[in-house]
């Protein structure tokens, strides 16, 4: 996970790092990005939603390396549909994909040679994830309106926000969004994609 300083002063003016050649599907391009990490070494990774597959960019880099799918939709290990979100966990040199499409969320070792996917997770519609400094992975459900925690190694999710249907009072959610920030002490922010005006006590 990058670690940002608190006191960080960003520069006003941007520039493109991956990207920016019309969508397509040469490794320099993309369609309909989505989720993205970066590593310390500034490596940069991202979801290629609509090419089914995960791209990497290392610094200085011309052309990105597809380093999980890519083989066209479909449900195989070593396959993705629909991707939305990944994480890279650097201490054991994996990446974590959210695998929207087919419902489940997959562990993709970095070492060179890699083929295929490993099941971590499967049956729930899963739209983001994070990890903090414990190691403990935040999942959204969108179906079920909760947010689960999953400790590492561990299948069954404990639920520590929402999962009581969908609605508008302070135990519910509406399709959560997840965003993680570091200071002296973590926190875990959701977001709800369906917000209401309303919200009730």
């Amino acid at each position: 996970m990058l670690n940002i300083p608190g006191d960080v002063r960003w520069t006003q003016k941007g520039i493109t790092v991956v990207g920016g050649h019309r969508y397509g599907s040469l490794h320099f391009q993309l369609y309909y990005p989505l989720g993205l990490c970066v590593d310390d070494d500034q490596t940069v990774a991202l979801v290629d939603q609509l090419h089914h597959r995960i791209v990497q960019w290392k610094k200085g880099d011309n052309y990105g390396h597809v380093i999980a799918g890519g083989k066209g939709s479909g449900n195989e290990l070593n396959q993705l549909k629909y991707p939305t979100d990944i994480l890279s966990d650097q201490e054991t040199d994996r990446l974590i994909v959210c695998d929207r499409g087919n419902r489940r969320i997959l562990q993709w070792s970095l070492r060179r040679g890699t083929e295929q996917g490993e099941l971590l997770i499967d049956n729930i519609a899963y739209y983001e994830l994070v990890m903090n400094n414990q190691r403990y992975r935040y999942v959204s459900d969108i179906e079920k309106h909760a947010v689960r925690r999953y400790q590492l190694g561990t299948h069954n999710g404990t639920v520590v926000a929402g999962g009581n249907g969908e609605g508008v009072y302070l135990n519910q959610l509406n399709i959560p969004e997840l965003s993680f920030c570091r200071s002296t002490t973590e926190c875990l922010c959701i977001r709800q994609l369906q917000s209401s005006c309303n919200a009730v006590e």
